[in-house]
């Protein structure tokens, strides 16, 4: 498998996915200014929608988004706990979440990433963001993990978008909850060997 990526984008997520589960894999750096990745090849080749993750499978097939591109990961290696059974409510909450992630909390930081956001506009994204926060630390509040006790894709993906908060300036100070969470999963050893494979740690 080979995933395509940008240093610390969404696609860490699966990064971090595919070193849990301790699959082999390649990755190959995209530059988003002009879509050609460190290998050479012309992104919107690989992946018309010109957005990272991409994950490119043994096969020849190319999946993209990272939600699922997680879920495939974890049923790649079940024994990993990364996702429940398919088909089991537990499997719907996993994707419960995961889709919360995308569309609530990645979905409303992704607009300040443009230095030409009017300050208004980033008010009000940090209110609608501030009532995801507090959603997110209530059940953190109480459970180590998104699912409970064990960790899976939707906190590879939880931890992605939230370490953006720093280089954002969004200040997290007001959940201790989550500041506790980021600073928990960083620790794990997949999610550091992540963050220096893509140049973000020593």
């Amino acid at each position: 498998m080979k995933l395509y990526f940008v240093p610390g984008a969404c696609s860490m997520a699966p990064h971090i996915a595919l070193r849990e589960a301790g699959l082999s894999f390649d990755i190959d750096k995209m530059d988003p200014a002009t879509h050609r990745t460190e290998k050479g090849e012309d992104y919107f080749k690989v992946n018309p929608k010109g957005s990272v993750p991409a994950l490119q499978l043994d096969n020849g097939e190319v999946l993209t988004e990272a939600a699922v591109i997680l879920q495939y990961i974890a049923d790649q290696k079940p024994v990993s706990g990364m996702a429940p059974a398919a088909g089991s409510m537990a499997r719907y909450r996993l994707a419960e979440w995961l889709n919360y992630i995308s569309s609530e909390v990645h979905k409303q930081l992704g607009p300040f990433f443009n230095p030409k956001l009017p300050p208004e506009w980033r008010e009000n994204q940090l209110n609608l963001l501030s009532k995801r926060f507090d959603i997110l630390a209530e059940r953190l509040k109480s459970h180590p993990y998104l699912m409970g006790d064990s960790f899976t894709v939707a906190d590879a993906y939880l931890f992605t978008i939230l370490n953006w908060c720093s280089l954002l300036k969004v200040d997290l100070s007001k959940w201790p909850a989550l500041t506790d969470y980021l600073g928990r999963i960083a620790t794990r050893p997949a999610v550091q060997a992540a963050l220096k494979a893509e140049g973000l740690a020593k």
